[in-house]
């Protein structure tokens, strides 16, 4: 496998929760930090991105990630892929949501396996493909661009202009039956189910 460099989301607003829910913590530590121990396995290097310089020094960033401000702010997450591939040393980027703290390491692997020899390589649950947690070769730069561009931010438009191998929900499955690796948290009973799931040691 080339490199790959680990690229973690981390430039929203969190309106839903209603405070920041990357430094929310589970079981005695930050989920942001969650996210990053769970990739770091996986990854050669790991890249955090965010909306700007303030939020950045908000956050608890170990000293081996490399933050990346978001080079088109206010345009989701398509921006943030973007200006994590264009910043980061891999010739690959496994992107992930900082809201997903059950994230499972042999799941990402098999992701890093399948995706070693197309531009994108992500699962797909209920029908549709997860593009925070997938990968992204940098052959996919120009094209999320003229996307960014034209303020078309849906992140699969660009789909099939590149070469991807989508997951299947059952391959997904046969590695976390549960798909707790999708879990992502936006509300109040999201955080509070995370957090009755990691007291189980998850």
């Amino acid at each position: 496998m080339p490199s790959v460099t680990g690229i973690v989301l981390a430039g929203g607003q969190s309106r839903r929760l209603g405070r920041d829910k990357a430094v929310e913590t589970i079981v005695g530590q930050p989920m942001l930090h969650r996210v990053f121990d769970r990739i770091r396995p996986v990854c050669d290097d790991i890249s955090v991105v965010v909306s700007d310089d303030a939020r950045a020094d908000n956050l608890p960033i170990p000293a081996d990630v490399l933050v990346i401000t978001d080079k088109y702010p206010g345009k989701g997450s398509l921006g943030g892929i973007y200006s994590g591939l264009i910043a980061s040393p891999g010739e690959y980027g496994l992107v992930v949501a900082c809201d997903m703290p059950f994230l499972n390491i042999s799941l990402l692997e098999e992701i890093l396996k399948l995706g070693a020899d197309v531009d994108v390589c992500v699962p797909v649950i209920s029908g549709r493909p997860e593009p925070t947690h997938a990968l992204y070769s940098k052959n996919c730069v120009p094209y999320i661009k003229a996307q960014l561009d034209d303020d078309d931010l849906k992140i699969t438009r660009f789909f099939n202009k590149v070469k991807v191998h989508y997951i299947s929900e059952d391959a997904s499955r046969s590695i976390d039956p549960q798909l707790h690796s999708f879990f992502n948290i936006n509300r109040q009973g999201d955080l509070d189910e995370a957090l009755a799931l990691a007291s189980q040691g998850l």
